[in-house]
């Protein structure tokens, strides 16, 4: 019950070097990053399928870091901190954590926190939760009814992801069913047109937003989607 990958975002070299040894001698995956604007500016920083954080980390702070994370990713989230403060684990899960530890911590400890959260992610199954295509009306309907005005180009897109049933849709068969030529203003205009519909989906409803970039290859919209 251990994850394929996993953001690490802590400033403290000694522990992530062997925190990631540890973990990536179980199989995982492990990308760390010592400044939470590193994460951020990531193309796939809202595509792991598990973050552990430090809540005192250069760039934005980690409890903030943890909001921005979960206005796109559903994916476990667990803090391991050692920040002293009366209501330091009330900000940490009211900000979306999973779970805390106060550091110091054995990693045998966040390996026995990691597996718990993906029980409970396993059991609840959120991406069981559907999106909807309403085309007729050109609408997103999110899972908790609210509804998202579509462009033309927008239904297109999200018309591609519906195809694509949970795979990645790569830039250059969206940039084909679009009509655009393979170029560097097409790629920018893509992106441009992907940013516009996340923002727009942010602003309608306060649900995850499913649809995320995958490094170097195109996007995937991570949550069951269907024809209504």
């Amino acid at each position: 019950m251990l994850p394929k990958n996993l953001a690490l975002i802590d400033d403290d070299i000694e522990y992530t070097e062997y925190l990631s040894q540890h973990l990536s001698d179980l199989g995982i995956r492990v990308d760390v990053f010592a400044d939470s604007n590193d994460l951020l500016a990531n193309s796939d920083a809202y595509g792991y399928d598990f973050y552990v954080v430090d809540l005192m980390l250069p760039g934005i702070d980690g409890v903030d870091l943890i909001k921005v994370i979960r206005r796109r990713s559903d994916s476990g989230l667990l803090v391991a901190s050692g920040r002293l403060a009366p209501d330091v684990f009330e900000q940490a899960i009211g900000a979306g954590a999973d779970m805390y530890l106060a550091k110091p911590v054995q990693f045998e400890q966040v390996t026995l926190a990691i597996k718990a959260v993906q029980r409970r992610i396993a059991t609840t199954n959120p991406t069981a939760v559907s999106w909807k295509l309403d085309r007729r009306a050109a609408q997103l309907v999110a899972p908790d009814g609210a509804r998202v005005d579509l462009s033309d180009t927008d239904v297109v897109l999200v018309e591609c992801f519906l195809e694509a049933n949970g795979e990645v849709v790569s830039r250059e068969h969206l940039r084909q069913r679009l009509g655009r030529t393979v170029d560097d203003a097409a790629t920018d205009g893509l992106n441009a047109m992907i940013y516009r519909l996340r923002r727009r989906i942010e602003r309608t409803t306060p649900s995850i937003v499913p649809l995320q970039s995958k490094s170097r290859v195109g996007y995937v919209f991570r949550a069951a989607l269907k024809l209504v």
